[in-house]
């Protein structure tokens, strides 16, 4: 057992009172239990490279673990790691592997209860069933870690959520790589919170899954080949910025679900390959601007239920469809965006269209309402019926159209 630098005490704010504890097969303090037992509140826990195989660990008190070369945590397959009921508690460093694996409790590598500034930082996940399973928890902040679900799960049910937050406020995600669960990312009754700089893949559901959780920012985030990218359900405030969606694919797949949202904001995002970029139902009083959709199936979904929703300045290029609609009306507003598919003229030169661009096709219509038409793609048929919508409208929502097009497509670098 040593003693902190007494500067170093008081930058962490835990007095002079606080310790550090060496554990492990090389030091006096053979396990992780018995350097917990002894631990004051404030001490922080050095844990030497090992195998520490010792079932549920619980944690009540306000310390820190530290990893040193990344000791291993073993679950054998049976057991949850970690279970903390404690504030001020820390993470890091650490190599969690095989945790227990149920149909009813939701067994995680690291669980958090009721607790307030825990740290879960630079660890890495691995065959675990759930990764980090947070409730009733705030200001917690989980950084810099990689989870990685059960190898060989093939359904929803063999594996848990990378990071799952329930009914908690003030959080901190960023910068964690998160791949092979269920949801990369959950959120449920999650608000004020924040989710940055991470990167879900291949997960077998969504990228990030949240409802109920309002005024929370998703800022920079890659959300690339999941089942489905990013669902944001019954919620409000949200603000989306910076983030990518790429090669989210399926029959029921889209890159951004918006189901029921209102007052938010998806802005310089980019939506690459994916099946419908993004899906819209139900969403009132949102902006949509400053993006890019590109290469995808549809470019996005708007139907009939949504309204006062606002696309400007986004970029479609190279999409098999640009938007489609399952209304004959639209109760949204669309201006300045750029179409590659636009061949309208600028006679006045002042870089935007002289006759609105309908984003709709009559073909595009069809599909809606009879997906096996997709077939027909490239036919001459298509094509026919396309021109002939453009001379005589009768089909295609009228009012669903950019009236302001721009002639060049927005390079932002």
């Amino acid at each position: 057992m040593r003693c902190l630098p007494l500067f170093f005490l008081l930058a962490q704010g835990i007095g002079v009172l606080a310790r550090t504890i060496d554990a492990g097969p090389s030091t006096t303090i053979p396990s992780l239990k018995s350097a917990i037992a002894i631990a004051q509140p404030g001490d922080t826990i050095f844990l030497h490279p090992g195998v520490y195989r010792e079932g549920n660990i619980l944690i009540r008190k306000a310390i820190t673990i530290l990893g040193i070369s990344y000791p291993v945590i073993d679950g054998e397959g049976k057991y949850e790691l970690f279970t903390i009921a404690a504030n001020d508690v820390t993470i890091q460093g650490l190599r969690l592997v095989n945790t227990g694996v149920a149909s009813i409790e939701d067994i995680a590598a690291v669980k958090g209860l009721d607790v307030e500034r825990l740290k879960v930082l630079y660890n890495r996940f691995e065959e675990t069933f759930f990764g980090i399973h947070l409730s009733n928890a705030s200001h917690c902040l989980v950084e810099g870690n990689t989870l990685v679900g059960t190898s060989g799960a093939r359904t929803e049910n063999d594996v848990g959520n990378g990071i799952h937050m329930w009914k908690s406020h003030h959080m901190t995600i960023r910068g964690n790589t998160v791949t092979g669960h269920r949801d990369g990312i959950y959120f449920e009754f999650v608000t004020r919170s924040v989710v940055e700089n991470n990167a879900s893949t291949e997960n077998l559901r969504y990228g990030l899954h949240f409802m109920f959780s309002h005024d929370d920012d998703y800022l920079n985030n890659v959300f690339l080949n999941n089942g489905s990218g990013v669902a944001i359900m019954y919620t409000k405030g949200v603000k989306m910025i910076g983030n990518r969606f790429e090669e989210n694919r399926g029959s029921a797949s889209y890159a951004l679900l918006l189901k029921d949202i209102g007052d938010s904001r998806i802005e310089h995002c980019q939506f690459v390959k994916n099946t419908v970029g993004i899906y819209m139902e139900g969403s009132s009083r949102t902006i949509i601007q400053d993006n890019e959709f590109r290469e995808n199936g549809w470019a996005m979904k708007i139907q009939a239920s949504c309204d006062n929703n606002t696309l400007s300045r986004n970029n479609f290029m190279a999409n098999t469809f640009d938007i489609a609609t399952n209304g004959s009306i639209s109760l949204n507003t669309i201006s300045g965006n750029y179409w590659d598919k636009y061949e309208g003229y600028d006679m006045d030169r002042n870089g935007i269209g002289d006759v609105p661009f309908h984003p709709v096709s009559l073909y595009g219509m069809i599909v809606e309402k009879m997906p096996t038409a997709v077939m027909l793609w490239r036919s001459f048929l298509v094509f026919l019926l396309d021109r002939a919508e453009k001379v005589i409208p009768a089909v295609t929502p009228e009012n669903l159209r950019d009236d302001s097009p721009a002639m060049k497509f927005y390079d932002r670098g």
